[in-house]
């Protein structure tokens, strides 16, 4: 009886052999003895994902080319293959896990290291072997070996397995298809580029679209507001009347009204003062959402580099898994970190009394975790010097997951908030004042503490004061636009953009944690970026023209919807818990994609009139044939009327002379070139003239000064019309 662990990636690998009480390395695996075992054991282990979806041409070799004739493309059945790259480490895992009798998959704990495990098994031929789950959430060697001592069923996790495959599946069928849909569409209408779409990076660029169309389409107006000044023996205070005014003659009217005058002092009465204790407890602890938006907000640090260093402080067996929506522990992490807590507070350097060592729902309710606890450190403690030589993200994040665990042990943030209310000739201005009491938990994040206000004048109801009215000129201003650690929250909490009337997708959104996972919203903001739908300045995000246009293109679509990830997730749940199957909703995403085939002419055709300006803005000239316009298609330039049988095209160089912008736009507007030189024949011969397009066609065009024959001539010119076709 033999057994193979299968470990995601290398380095995870690592981690679980340093546990073992003896682990000998090998070519792609490690030989495994453990008194956890009762028979031989190997550690093998993925790059990720080792097996990967086909590609069309699997399917179908007319695939392989882009064009509307071949869509939709909806397989009968669904392939998989492993890349090239890593066919060599697959035969490894695949001879090992055939030798075998059982098997444990050690991946990630979630649906993706489900999936991630189930694929490369099947894959290999042996789905028919016993499985058992290592379920941990951290890389402590204490954590480990727990874990392998209490392994879960595998056929718990075959649905979730079937979840993260059937998700895999439909954004292959929806984004494939509609990329290449909306790809050649516009091309059709002469823009250029590739115009990727998928069922969370579009709706997440459309919120993004929308926020940057309300700043643009915003327009200021000017507001007045009535203050006053309020003078008393013990001091002075500000007081504001609650509503603001259109005008500076509706302000001064009112206060004639009331026998005030701007800047000219009056008597006054304190006509209320309330004070009220406010304790505010210490932040929730951390899901990975969570802590990328606090990170870029105070750290300015993106929500992809938060991932990365997270991440390696989990490899470093520093902080528990980071991958996790959850922010709450269970007893037994609250009974190490309180057992602890005296060395986390070394660590940071920070003396603390008054600790309250109780556990409180809002931290520990074990109801509420799931598949993974809240970020919190580790057991394991760094040194000065391990502590020095992180990376600066990772030393920062590392301090601020510790600050915001133990906070959760300090006494709340305590102040004292004022409101005075003062009557000026039946007039009421209100003032609001905060007092800080008691710091507690505050004291842990030194960047937070902003500085007090002075505090207000000791006044109580009643009492008499002067009065100075001042009116105050202000302008409204637009909303700010989002910054990347935004983005995972606004994702995270992409319901709340819904309208009124989607009640039911927004509840879909709550219960799904919004658009993405907490494992895939920072490499969706990438994706945005990378395709050139965003931007990010400063950490401010801000649309492209492309990305304008591709939402133009889908406003109203259910693809720029967040309600339509919602349904999408809301039925993978159901796989998961086995109430839904995966024929099911695949047979949706179908109908979906053949719905959007016919849908997708019709969205082009409402913004018409923007995708020709856009095409003619890209445009170099209009083709001298069928008169659509010729764009620049990288190695060449062509005619955007392709799709519709014109072949007209130009060549970047000719007959080893490269011919510049201005050249090809002169020729495109029916004149000649001006004499371009350095020209070589085919025979070597170097020579100068102009072009011109005849009949379609480049020709050159001589100097009549110069004596050419006319079978030079003609033979270049035949050179030019070659060259021309083959491009």
């Amino acid at each position: 009886m033999t057994c193979t662990i299968l470990a995601e990636k290398p380095d995870q690998a690592r981690h679980y052999a340093a546990a073992f009480r003896q682990a000998k390395q090998k070519n792609g695996y490690f030989e495994v003895k453990d008194d956890l075992f009762d028979e031989p054991v190997f550690l093998t282990y993925g790059f990720g994902h080792l097996v990967e979806l086909a590609e069309p041409a699997t399917y179908n070799e007319t695939w392989e080319k882009w064009s509307l004739a071949t869509l939709p493309m909806l397989p009968g059945h669904y392939q998989f293959y492993v890349p090239a790259d890593k066919r060599e480490q697959f035969a490894i895992v695949k001879r090992l896990l055939d030798q075998s009798d059982k098997i444990i998959v050690a991946t990630d704990s979630d649906r993706e290291g489900e999936n991630i495990a189930r694929s490369i098994i099947a894959q290999s031929g042996n789905t028919g072997k016993p499985i058992r789950r290592l379920w941990i959430n951290s890389l402590e060697t204490s954590e480990i070996r727990r874990g392998f001592a209490d392994l879960r069923d595998g056929d718990d996790f075959v649905s979730s397995y079937q979840e993260a495959q059937s998700r895999q599946i439909a954004d292959w069928l929806v984004g494939l298809n509609a990329t290449r849909l909306f790809t050649l569409l516009l091309r059709q209408r002469g823009l250029q580029g590739t115009y990727s779409v998928g069922r969370v990076q579009t709706p997440t660029l459309a919120m993004i679209a929308e926020r940057q169309r309300a700043i643009e389409n915003f327009k200021p107006e000017k507001f007045y507001e009535i203050q006053a000044e309020f003078e008393t023996d013990s001091g002075h205070y500000t007081g504001k009347y609650e509503k603001r005014l259109s005008s500076a003659g509706e302000a001064e009217a009112l206060l004639q009204q009331h026998d005030l005058v701007i800047e000219k002092s009056s008597e006054a009465v304190v006509q209320s003062v309330v004070k009220k204790e406010k304790r505010e407890p210490s932040p929730h602890l951390y899901s990975l959402s969570d802590l990328q938006a606090r990170a870029d907000k105070v750290y300015h640090i993106g929500p992809a580099n938060t991932l990365t260093a997270v991440q390696a402080l989990y490899e470093a067996k520093l902080l528990s898994y980071p991958r996790t929506d959850c922010n709450f522990i269970t007893d037994g992490e609250f009974t190490y970190l309180s057992e602890q807590l005296s060395d986390y507070l070394r660590v940071i350097d920070v003396q603390l009394e008054h600790l309250e060592m109780r556990a409180k729902k809002r931290y520990v309710d074990g109801q509420k975790v799931q598949e993974h606890y809240a970020i919190i450190p580790t057991r394991r403690l760094p040194s000065v010097t391990d502590l020095n030589a992180l990376p600066p993200a990772q030393r920062t994040i590392y301090l601020d997951v510790l600050a915001n665990t133990v906070a959760m042990f300090c006494a709340p943030h305590v102040f004292e908030e004022t409101v005075i209310l003062t009557d000026a000739s039946g007039l009421t201005f209100k003032t609001s004042g905060k007092t800080e009491r008691d710091p507690g938990w505050k004291v842990l994040f030194k960047l937070d503490q902003n500085k007090n206000r002075p505090p207000l004048p000791m006044v109580s109801e009643g009492q008499e004061v002067t009065a100075t009215t001042q009116l105050k000129e202000g302008v409204t201003t637009p909303p700010k636009a989002y910054t990347e650690g935004q983005l995972i929250t606004l994702m995270k909490s992409a319901g709340r953009t819904l309208n009124a009337s989607d009640e039911e997708a927004r509840k879909m959104l709550a219960e799904t944690e919004g658009l993405g996972t907490e494992a895939t919203r920072a490499s969706i903001i990438e994706t945005l970026k990378h395709q050139d739908y965003i931007v990010v300045h400063k950490s401010t995000v801000s649309v492209t023209d492309k990305g304008r246009l591709l939402c133009d293109v889908l406003a109203g679509s259910k693809l720029a919807s967040p309600a339509f990830t919602a349904e999408w997730e809301t039925y993978l749940k159901k796989i998961r818990m086995k109430t839904g199957t995966q024929e099911r909703f695949l047979g949706g995403i179908r109908h979906f994609v053949q719905y959007l085939m016919d849908e997708a002419p019709r969205a082009l055709q409402a913004v018409s009139a923007q995708l020709d300006r856009l095409a003619q803005s890209q445009a170099v000239g209009r083709c001298p044939i069928c008169g659509s316009p010729v764009i620049d298609k990288g190695r060449f330039y062509g005619c955007s009327g392709y799709v519709n049988g014109c072949a007209f095209t130009l060549p970047k160089e000719l007959l080893s002379k490269t011919l510049e912008p201005s050249a090809i736009q002169a020729l495109l507007a029916g004149k000649q070139t001006k004499k371009l030189k350095g020209f070589v024949s085919k025979a070597g011969k170097s020579f100068d003239a102009a072009l011109v397009i005849q009949e379609g066609k480049l020709a050159f065009q001589f100097d009549s000064s110069r004596k050419k024959s006319s079978r030079r001539s003609s033979g270049n010119k035949r050179i030019a019309n070659r060259r021309l076709r083959s491009s």
